[in-house]
């Protein structure tokens, strides 16, 4: 595409020139629901549309089952920005838009150690399976999207009875970094992107041959009355300037 070749400056250039029409209007506030494993990417990102576009942002960051709740639970929201496996709940899915979504970003699973701490071989499946039989303690979020990818790798390395009494379950991605980095769990187990933080190492991503994802889609929320304001931050994702920042949050932009 065209606008894959742009530079940052013209990208950010871009973005002005299509929410300019939305933002001579009245500001708005989007209510915006989101996945955990993009906290860091969103909140940089979001702080960037505001000051270009004069809207606020505010996010209500979850698990996957915590954003089908919130999806059905009533509340008024305006834009999901959600793994796909939101879109299989058939309750949640009628709470958006109908139409085609936009992926915007994709991660997947890694290690982490405390920050300093020895990095243990993960390169090879085998390597990573003894380095998980190791391991005194692991954290990480059963109850999501990347917690079942987490749970079927164990599966197939044959090692899912014995990682329950090591596994220190997590209730969202800074419970994981805070476990991890002040030495209650030993290793930190799950997405790339929530691994990337201050107080922990990432040891690195896990081997190709079991490596999952969790894709990260943009819908309209079917409800909304800001759905201009709505498209233009969805458009403002998939730039080659907002692909920058989701790269150095340790996503994979589209």
């Amino acid at each position: 595409m065209k606008t894959r070749s742009l530079t940052g400056a013209g990208a950010m250039l871009g973005v002005v020139i299509a929410v300019s029409p939305v933002a001579t209007a009245q500001a708005t506030e989007l209510q915006i629901l989101a996945g955990g494993g993009m906290t860091a990417a969103l909140q940089e990102l979001g702080a960037q549309f505001q000051s270009t576009s004069g809207h606020k942002l505010v996010f209500r960051f979850g698990t996957t089952p915590e954003l089908i709740k919130m999806a059905t639970a009533g509340a008024m929201f305006d834009l999901g920005i959600v793994p796909r496996e939101v879109f299989e709940d058939a309750a949640a899915k009628a709470e958006f838009a109908p139409g085609p979504t936009t992926d915007v970003a994709r991660v997947g699973l890694g290690v982490a150690v405390r920050a300093g701490g020895a990095k243990p071989d993960i390169s090879t499946p085998d390597a990573l399976k003894q380095t998980l039989l190791n391991a005194q303690s692991i954290a990480f979020i059963p109850e999501s999207a990347a917690g079942a990818q987490v749970l079927r790798v164990f599966e197939r390395l044959g090692i899912a009875d014995a990682m329950k009494a090591k596994t220190k379950a997590q209730t969202g991605p800074a419970q994981i970094v805070h476990a991890v980095a002040k030495g209650e769990a030993e290793l930190g187990v799950f997405l790339i992107s929530v691994l990337t933080a201050p107080g922990i190492d990432l040891v690195g991503p896990f081997p190709a041959h079991l490596q999952e994802e969790v894709v990260y889609t943009a819908a309209v929320a079917k409800n909304t009355r800001q759905t201009d304001v709505a498209k233009a931050f969805i458009a403002y994702l998939i730039t080659p300037a907002a692909a920058a920042v989701l790269k150095a949050k340790g996503l994979t932009p589209g």
